[in-house]
């Protein structure tokens, strides 16, 4: 003995899995992690000009700078035209992926135009390393470089 499907209970079927697909999606939709580059984008999108500026100013000098990566330290190294400057400004290692990986750091340099972090400090992960400064005449710089941190 087998129950016979007939046309009405295959439309209950179909509206219980549509409505089951649908709450499938809506419970995703409402649990999925989203975040932005920033939470002030707008602010940050109406100052760009400055990293424009910066950027092109960090171009013209002789040198680029440098971030690389050993079994213990994440090193930054500023142009050459740096080295023995006051400079003030900051680092941003920027983790697309998890903003919780995000850290950020006060530009100090030693006078080689140096600065190292522990590696321990940093979460593996790809960053793009943000580099702005500013001289004592107050010329600005920035630079963005990739990293890799295994």
């Amino acid at each position: 003995m087998y129950m016979k499907i007939n046309w009405g209970h295959k439309i209950i079927l179909v509206f219980v899995l549509f409505v089951s697909l649908i709450a499938t999606l809506v419970y995703k939709s409402v649990h999925t992690n989203f975040e932005l580059v920033t939470k002030e984008y707008y602010k940050d999108e109406l100052v760009y000009q400055q990293v424009i500026d910066g950027t092109n100013n960090a171009n013209k000098l002789g040198g680029v700078t440098t971030v690389s990566s050993d079994e213990q330290f994440v090193n930054v190294t500023l142009p050459a035209e740096m080295k023995n400057q006051e400079l003030k400004g900051n680092i941003w290692f920027y983790c697309a992926a998890n903003a919780d990986k995000d850290r950020r750091f006060e530009l100090n340099p030693d006078p080689s135009g140096k600065q190292a972090f522990d590696k321990k400090e940093f979460l593996a992960g790809n960053y793009m390393v943000k580099v702005q400064w500013e001289k004592q005449d107050g010329q600005q710089f920035y630079t963005e470089q990739y990293l890799t941190l295994k």
